[in-house]
């Protein structure tokens, strides 16, 4: 069997994903109640038997940082092999801030030329997938190729959110499109590359290629180096806007959902906290819902996601929204089609995505027009208020950011980006 380490990209900064990333990097979002994406990547690579992992990290690390520790969750807290996070550091003739993906790993080049592995897996921290590593390294080893791209069907109205690939009968890559604005075909980099080690450390030592994606794959074809697709045919969400992240939490919902967060053959492993079980009051009304421990409800919760420590007070209703750790949503108030970050209070009789005005948020209308309302981390909700679709609540906005407004228009903007 073929062995390797793996790599994962986790320093990303995304305004696409509003406020939830104002205040923590990508992978370290959370993610289906309890989990954070990182933990899927994580998963995924012990559940393939891969237990040397390098997190390459940058912007706002910490959060990240605090929940893989030393990686016990995921029983990579080991002597040899184990999780390793690689910062950005001054210095030597690769240190400075990371520009890309493939300038993350250059500037690790040390660390990769160390590692005892013939073969390099290079990830995205932000993907959510089940998914065994180990036959797209087999197939990259056979197969004898200079890179292997992991590649699946998206569908046909979201391919400019990816790179588009073309391949021959034998599965070569033969032509690569970066996020083209409309493509007839559909076929799409997952993002997820197989490096042998040594060709990685001379192919990068030797250009200024920043990109994986926009860059070495391209150089790659155009020198007419072997490239090699592996088709993958499971669920696999990349979460790098507002409504992918609606989107995917809401499928966990579903009768059958294509994401199986309960296969005890294949573990989502994360640092969970200890908190009491589930608490349903007498006037509770529940239903199509995941609800995680430490919840308190007395109120209606209609499909939505509620994660560790949520408050939903009688009277209160939460319908198709998400829910993050230790919210408290107040009597009679009504939250609709919303993502609120943590610790965020709703008080009394405050209606937080409200009425018909689906108005495009006025800094991401291309981003955030669907009617989802995002509240950041640490913002008071005023009684009584009446927030629009659309709308973005920036990270610990209160009372001096509301003012003495009863009512925040559809596609409005409160508080400061704490970018």
């Amino acid at each position: 069997m073929a062995r390797a380490f793996a790599m994962i990209m986790a320093g990303g900064e995304s305004q696409d994903l509003s406020v939830l990333t104002e205040i923590r990097s990508e992978p370290s979002v959370p993610f289906g109640g309890k989990f954070r994406l990182i933990d899927f990547p994580l998963s995924n690579c012990v559940n393939s038997g891969i237990t040397n992992v390098a997190v390459l990290t940058q912007y706002r690390p910490r959060s990240l940082n605090d929940h893989i520790g030393i990686g016990k969750p995921w029983d990579l807290d080991r002597a040899s092999g184990g999780v390793r996070l690689l910062q950005p550091y001054q210095g030597g003739p690769y240190g400075d801030w990371q520009r890309g993906s493939a300038d993350a790993v250059r500037r690790n080049l040390d660390y990769v030329a160390q590692q005892p592995e013939e073969f390099v897996l290079i990830l995205s921290g932000r993907h959510v997938s089940v998914m065994d590593y180990r036959p797209l390294i087999q197939h990259h080893a056979q197969s004898e190729a200079d890179l292997t791209v992991a590649v699946r069907r998206v569908n046909q109205h979201e391919t400019h959110r990816f790179g588009i690939v073309s391949t021959a009968g034998d599965g070569r890559i033969i032509e690569f499109q970066e996020k083209p604005r409309r493509s007839p075909r559909n076929l799409a980099s997952m993002g997820i590359y197989v490096f042998r080690r040594d060709f990685l450390i001379e192919l990068l030592a030797g250009s200024s290629h920043v990109d994986f994606g926009n860059h070495i794959l391209p150089a790659l074809l155009a020198d007419n180096r072997r490239v090699q697709s592996y088709t993958f045919p499971g669920y696999w969400a990349d979460i790098s806007t507002v409504q992918s992240y609606w989107e995917a939490n809401m499928s966990l919902m579903a009768e059958e959902p294509a994401l199986d967060l309960y296969d005890p053959q294949w573990v989502i492993h994360t640092r969970s906290e200890e908190r009491a079980p589930v608490k349903l009051g007498p006037a509770a009304d529940v239903d199509g819902t995941l609800l995680s421990n430490g919840c308190q409800i007395d109120g209606t919760v209609e499909r939505s996601v509620l994660s560790p420590g949520v408050r939903v007070a009688e009277g209160a209703i939460v319908r198709d929204s998400i829910i993050l750790n230790d919210t408290v949503i107040g009597p009679g108030a009504v939250v609709d089609r919303c993502i609120v970050d943590k610790q965020v209070v709703i008080e009394e009789g405050s209606q937080v995505g409200h009425g018909d005005n689906n108005k495009p948020n006025t800094a991401l209308p291309e981003r955030l027009n669907t009617g989802i309302t995002v509240i950041g981390k640490g913002s008071r909700i005023p009684a009584g208020i009446s927030i629009g679709r659309n709308v973005v609540v920036h990270p610990f906005s209160g009372d001096d950011a509301f003012g003495k407004r009863k009512s925040i228009r559809s596609g409005g903007d409160v508080g400061k980006d704490l970018r």
